[in-house]
């Protein structure tokens, strides 16, 4: 009998996975990638929200290289770090928000004539919305 060739995934010397440069990734493919059966990656997309792939019009989970790297982070802090789903789940959150810093453009007002003509601004185009409505 004929087996069919899998790719291998080449590791490099530190454990890391390398994520081959493609736009989606089919189930068996994440699966083969971060050692874990397609049933706990089908799970996991039930308890972390940020794991989300789109699906094809056949109903085949596509994952995006940024879902991959999620199923990676999550796989670590579930195996190596000894988190529960609901702890990685909360790092997660936690690890966004740290992400997430103030837009770099907006500056606060300076003093009270500054934040008098912002609110007179947002009164006009306020006034201009509800004359179109």
């Amino acid at each position: 009998m004929h087996k069919l060739a899998k790719s291998v995934v080449k590791k490099p010397a530190s454990g890391e996975v390398i994520i081959p440069d493609k736009l989606y990734f089919r189930i068996g493919e994440v699966s083969r990638l971060c050692g874990l059966p397609s049933y706990v990656l089908r799970f996991w997309e039930t308890e972390f929200p940020q794991l989300k792939p789109t699906k094809s019009g056949t109903g085949q989970r596509m994952y995006r290289r940024m879902d991959v790297e999620g199923v990676l982070r999550i796989k670590n802090l579930l195996y190596d770090q000894g988190f529960t789903i609901a702890g990685a789940r909360q790092q997660l959150r936690s690890e966004l928000k740290k992400k997430q810093s103030p837009l770099p453009f907006v500056t606060p007002p300076a003093n009270r004539s500054e934040l008098k003509q912002v609110r007179q601004g947002l009164r006009e185009i306020l006034g201009i919305l509800n004359a179109h409505r």
